[in-house]
């Protein structure tokens, strides 16, 4: 095997994520090829000394990196005298691999991983990304990885350029089932930041205020930390978008209804991003869940301590009797 030194580098979709990860891949590597639908976002990084590709096939390296939103995206790169199949084979390469840094369905990147290692000798490795534009912009994403330990092995000096926590979960496929459990934790902390806004804000307690208290205690997180100026501003734009984040609960809930395991809270949570997705609100960063919370109606019982859940579902509880 060519060793990983060796190796040429391109990246595949120059986005909000994509393009931080190839500015540090040039930086750190030194040498690196990308392309985007969209040429004209291929400037900063060509500036900073990448290669720009005028196809998928001329963007062909032995590592083919592709920060794009779904596997459909990237499935439709492979095909066609213009796509990566015809540039590996015209190269001559041997045993490529390409990266899945996109959130993907678990299930369909295992068979598509299956599908072209049997047909074109390709190596599929799934390495979705946790951190956000900041850790991208940073180098400091968290990768989950799935894939042969021999192709983990000859990435580790490309995702040490983009990454400071790379976990190998196991084969082709793990990785996307634990960003599936990241994407739960990730949803269910905003979901639950902007309802506890929402009600400091009927309480009349300072936004500001609150979130450095948050901050400061048990309630602190990384999302808290990148999301509180987006809070305090109420600037949704940018970011990671709420169609993006509804798209991984659906894989959530997808991935916990194949192995048997519980659900509840991801069905809850795809519901409510769903709710701001049909709002018009999709593009929005999804720290913007707070205009649908704040919008939305406390279905609270006048007596009786009966409560709805989000589908309106009445739950009935038991009434609290004050301690004297």
């Amino acid at each position: 095997m060519t060793t990983s030194a060796a190796r040429s580098v391109s990246l595949l979709g120059l986005g909000p994520m994509g393009e931080p990860m190839a500015a540090n891949l040039v930086r750190r590597l030194g040498s690196l090829t990308v392309w985007n639908r969209t040429p004209e976002r291929a400037s900063r990084v060509v500036e900073l000394g990448a290669r720009q590709a005028a196809s998928p096939a001329e963007a062909a390296c032995d590592v083919v990196l592709t920060a794009l939103p779904d596997l459909p995206q990237v499935e439709s790169l492979l095909t066609g005298p213009e796509g990566l199949l015809a540039g590996w084979r015209g190269r001559g390469a041997v045993d490529p691999i390409l990266v899945v840094h996109g959130t993907v369905s678990p299930v369909a990147v295992r068979e598509f991983a299956e599908r072209l290692r049997a047909d074109h000798g390709v190596r599929v490795v799934d390495a979705p990304m946790s951190g956000g534009v900041p850790g991208a912009e940073r180098g400091s994403l968290s990768l989950m990885v799935g894939g042969d330990p021999d192709a983990v092995e000859a990435l580790e000096p490309v995702f040490a350029a983009v990454a400071e926590t790379v976990v190998r979960m196991g084969e082709c496929g793990s990785g996307q089932l634990a960003k599936a459990c990241n994407q739960v934790v990730v949803a269910g902390t905003i979901a639950a930041l902007c309802e506890a806004l929402c009600l400091a804000q009927r309480g009349g307690l300072p936004r500001a205020d609150l979130l450095r208290a948050l901050g400061g205690g048990l309630a602190g997180s990384e999302v808290l930390n990148q999301k509180s100026a987006r809070w305090l501003s109420e600037d949704f734009t940018g970011g990671g978008s709420a169609r993006n984040q509804l798209k991984d609960l659906v894989f959530a809930v997808e991935a916990a209804n194949s192995a048997g395991a519980p659900s509840e809270v991801a069905e809850l949570l795809r519901a409510q991003f769903g709710r701001m997705v049909v709002a018009g609100d999709g593009d929005l960063d999804h720290s913007g869940l707070l205009r649908t919370v704040a919008n939305s109606t406390a279905h609270r019982e006048p007596a009786g301590g009966a409560v709805r859940d989000g589908s309106g579902q009445l739950i009935s509880m038991p009434k609290t009797s004050r301690a004297e």
